[in-house]
């Protein structure tokens, strides 16, 4: 590899590591048992992260270019920013990839870009990479590419023809926030490309129950990220923003990318970053709204007047807290959605939980088995020979949750 490859690699990694949009989960899997192709895996993925069933697997993440053609202020590569400039072509992009893979240090490209020239021709040199890699080297590893939304609906749809994923960014919760930050961005035109990829995902699932010889299109299906932090918008603002994005275009995920300070940055974004944790917490109402049955009203019950999301517990402690009347609730007959309400409980072990009543009343040893969270939900259950007293009326029953176990055996003890 020479060392102007080398240096160019270098600059645009960097560069993609603002994009928090490349996880990897629900894609089809590209069978490799006829011994041909190369890069098989069953694709759930995020750079250097953990898939769902426990393997860390990487995807090479990179930009095809950080010269950009937009000013948003919020972006390190607007076209007003001083940074040191680089591009691929795609037959570069290519074949790192390749040779990544033969290495075996990805199992898969996650690509996105600047724009250069126009958002057209951008988005046909993305393109041109996922079809050289399907088309020429017979790839079947994971590929997720980024969609730039100005352009035409064709190229968007020729993405997902070559794709696992395709993501378009909302960038900002509001349209006044992206107005102000983004002003060569669109809202109506970024969810149009949102709702255009939607409905061709729909199509191609419906095509492929039809037709086996049907091509498959996004079969990872698509998502988006929001920047928190760089505009005004509250938690609950963006929490709403968020489940509107779920129930109008059944994304995948929403993710959540917290404002950090930037190189001669504009005099209209934030001085200092938001505290990382705020992210945190919006990951976790994410959460609660996909698995645990929360409306976004209800986590709005949990946060301050402003509108934030207390960042010293998590939203579902916090909605317990406030909603006391709730709880204890008996483990062995409470239905599964007021299991789910239980802090510290999690899908697993309320499924756990369910599964083992059906034999035995449970005890709180059983429960310390089933879940590693029993000092956290011991406040909240009943069980067949537990019962905390005067739940509903402690005031200091967060610090209370989090004393010592014995501690708290003595003051929630029958």
């Amino acid at each position: 590899m020479s060392s102007d490859l080398i240096q160019r690699l270098a600059i645009l990694a960097d560069a993609a590591k603002y994009d928090a949009s490349c996880a990897s989960s629900g894609t089809a899997k590209r069978s490799s048992k006829d011994g041909k192709g190369i890069g098989s895996t069953q694709g759930m993925g995020i750079c250097h992260a953990y898939a769902p069933d426990g393997r860390c697997i990487s995807l090479l993440k990179i930009l095809l270019t950080n010269h950009c053609i937009f000013d948003c202020h919020y972006c390190i590569n607007r076209k007003s920013s001083n940074v040191q400039r680089a591009r691929f072509t795609p037959q570069e992009v290519v074949d790192l990839t390749l040779n990544f893979y033969r290495r075996n240090y990805i199992e898969g490209l996650f690509l996105s870009s600047g724009i250069i020239k126009s958002s057209n021709y951008t988005m046909e040199q993305l393109v041109e990479v996922a079809r050289m890699l399907r088309q020429e080297h017979d790839f079947r590893g994971y590929i997720h590419l980024k969609s730039i939304p100005e352009a035409d609906p064709e190229l968007v749809h020729q993405a997902g023809l070559w794709a696992d994923r395709v993501s378009i960014n909302v960038e900002l919760p509001t349209n006044a926030g992206l107005a102000r930050l983004a002003p060569d961005k669109n809202n109506a035109v970024i969810e149009g490309a949102i709702q255009g990829l939607q409905s061709a995902i729909v199509e191609a699932r419906d095509a492929r129950k039809r037709f086996r010889s049907a091509p498959q299109f996004a079969p990872a299906g698509q998502s988006t990220q929001m920047i928190v932090g760089a505009d005004k918008a509250s938690d609950v603002t963006i929490v709403a923003r968020a489940s509107a994005l779920y129930g109008q275009y059944s994304l995948r995920r929403v993710y959540y990318s917290a404002f950090s300070p930037i190189p001669d940055a504009s005099a209209v974004l934030p001085l200092k970053r938001p505290p990382l944790i705020r992210e945190h917490r919006l990951y976790q109402s994410d959460w609660l709204m996909r698995f645990y049955g929360f409306r976004p009203d209800e986590l709005a019950q949990a946060a301050d007047a402003d509108g934030m999301l207390p960042l010293d517990i998590d939203p579902k402690l916090a909605w317990a807290l406030k909603f006391r009347g709730s709880f204890p609730v008996d483990v062995n007959r409470a239905p599964r959605e007021a299991l789910l309400r239980v802090p510290g409980l999690g899908t697993r072990a309320v499924g756990a939980i369910i599964a083992s009543r059906r034999h035995r009343n449970l005890r709180l040893d059983d429960l310390g088995k089933l879940t590693t969270s029993l000092a956290k939900i011991r406040p909240f259950i009943i069980a067949a020979d537990w019962r905390p007293v005067l739940l509903t009326d402690r005031a200091d029953l967060q610090a209370l949750i989090a004393a010592p176990k014995a501690q708290q055996l003595e003051l929630f003890a029958a």
